[in-house]
């Protein structure tokens, strides 16, 4: 009896597991199926089928699609600044709280924001730029700089001195701060609250022998690189993040449905190909991709393509690019890198350097002077000087993590296994790399010949404006010749007939 009771229960307890996990794969079934059509539905919308015949052609807001990590504040500083006035420039670009598109002559945007931003903007009337990185480069330099703008903390005796600093900061300036600003606003508390947690330690346990010289793996000082990509923060923000920016899918996203297309992707990988097709269809009808890696090109491209417009608009509709030193909207862009603690632009000597790069570049670029190759000279004194401040601000920084230090030497350091698996952590930015580098190839092909075109077609005008004048009198002179040598011919031919006559 007690054998029966006992097989009884075990075939009880055998038809609920049997039922339970049939139930759960016919839910796992339903929701496959009701994020497959929430994507596709949503892939489905947002693909604009409408072949855009203008879309190199730059219309009235120039929205700069800045994916972190690519340059792009080089491109703000180095040339949009040069292009546009404070006074056109967006209010607070780099802030999704107080963004406000509806100011008059609102001409330039610049933020991380992704491309839901869109919804907010006259869509006929915005063109749209960005600039890709190499994915694994990308995933390096944001590790990096997450740490970097993290260690400036460091000076503090602990996290909550520092955390208490910048809470009365806040309520004393109303600059914008890296911490304002995805996806810092997520990553520098991470990284922060690591590094005290490990320095802490490390004071607890004594004097510290550091077992690896590989600053990427130094888990004594900072978070080693391989548990930083395998976090779900980082899979949540990082990884695929150009895409994710670009199809406007990010956890920064100003529509609601995002979240839930977001959620489905990640959940299931195969139906991140229609993530993919949006964001190559966006890039398509942007009015200019440019490539980190291609960095020469890209700027040389960026003068003839978007800067000449700018120029050519800004002639035509005799509104000035003169600098206003003091706009409130360039300081708020300018603090993005300065220290945390004095970001607020008005008390950050680091904030300060890049408002007079920006504003010294700015001197004499006005409408009635700029030219692209004006522009391109100013470019190349303006990065020197931006380059030269990030330097001297990253190595104050990392010493504060010595012996910690990242360079192009301790990147080539790094394992093999490693890049392949951030490489497959990245698979969606890599293919969507790969198709901006062929759209890249080609509009650079486009610059070229109509580079040359424009060259040949200045030559000819040179040569007439040289020669054309002087040109109508050899043609008078030529015909009188002409003339004259048919007269003789006439007259000769008319003697000899008189002379036949005479015989």
């Amino acid at each position: 009896m007690d054998r029966a009771k006992k097989f009884a229960v075990l075939l009880v307890l055998l038809l609920y597991a049997v039922c339970a996990s049939a139930t759960s794969a016919s839910d796992s079934k339903d929701d496959y199926e009701h994020c497959r059509s929430t994507v596709k539905k949503w892939a489905s919308s947002s693909l604009d089928l409408e072949v855009k015949e203008d879309k190199h052609t730059l219309r009235d807001l120039l929205y700069f699609l800045h994916i972190p990590r690519t340059g792009g504040r080089t491109y703000f500083h180095c040339f949009l600044k040069k292009l546009y006035a404070s006074s056109l420039e967006c209010p607070r670009s780099y802030d999704k709280l107080r963004f406000d598109p509806s100011k008059p002559n609102c001409r330039l945007l610049t933020t991380h924001d992704d491309y839901s931003m869109m919804s907010k903007l006259p869509k006929e009337k915005t063109s749209v730029m960005t600039i890709l990185r190499n994915p694994i480069d990308r995933v390096f330099s944001t590790y990096e700089f997450s740490i970097e703008v993290a260690a400036r903390f460091l000076v503090h005796p602990n996290l909550t001195s520092a955390t208490q600093m910048v809470g009365r900061l806040r309520l004393k300036n109303r600059g914008v701060s890296t911490l304002d600003i995805w996806p810092w606003k997520y990553l520098v508390p991470w990284m922060r609250e690591d590094l005290f947690a490990r320095r802490d330690a490390r004071r607890h346990s004594g004097p510290t022998y550091i077992r690896s010289n590989d600053s990427y793996n130094m888990e004594e000082i900072v978070m080693p690189l391989q548990e930083y990509i395998n976090d779900p923060i980082a899979r949540d923000i990082i990884h695929n993040g150009a895409t994710f920016q670009i199809a406007g899918l990010t956890n920064n996203s100003y529509l609601a449905e995002s979240h839930e297309v977001r959620h489905c992707v990640l959940k299931y990988q195969t139906l991140s190909e229609h993530v993919l097709d949006v964001a190559k269809k966006r890039l398509d009808d942007m009015l200019y991709v440019g490539l980190t890696e291609d960095h020469k090109e890209s700027a040389t491209m960026f003068a003839n393509v978007v800067g000449a417009q700018v120029i050519s608009q800004s002639i035509a509709s005799n509104y000035s690019a003169d600098p206003v030193v003091d706009d409130k909207s360039e300081e708020s862009s300018s603090s993005l890198d300065s220290d945390p603690e004095t970001s607020h632009h008005r008390n950050s000597s680091t904030g300060q350097k890049a408002s007079k790069i920006s504003s010294t570049g700015n001197m004499g670029a006005t409408s009635k002077n700029m030219t692209v190759g004006k522009l391109t000279q100013v470019y190349e004194t303006c990065i020197s000087s931006l380059r030269k401040t990030q330097a001297q601000r990253r190595t104050s920084s990392l010493k504060r993590i010595s012996p910690a230090n990242f360079t192009k030497e301790a990147r080539r350091q790094v394992p093999e296994v490693l890049l392949q698996e951030i490489k497959s952590l990245n698979g969606l930015d890599i293919k969507l790399y790969k198709y901006a580098q062929n759209i890249f190839s080609k509009q650079h092909k486009q610059m070229i010949l109509k580079s040359a075109a424009a060259k040949m077609q200045v030559q000819g005008s040179q040569f007439n404006n040289a020669y054309g004048a002087p040109s109508q009198d050899i043609i008078w002179i030529a015909m009188s010749i002409a003339l004259l040598f048919l007269f003789v011919a006439l007259f000769v031919k008319a003697r000899r007939r008189t002379s036949k006559i005479k015989l």
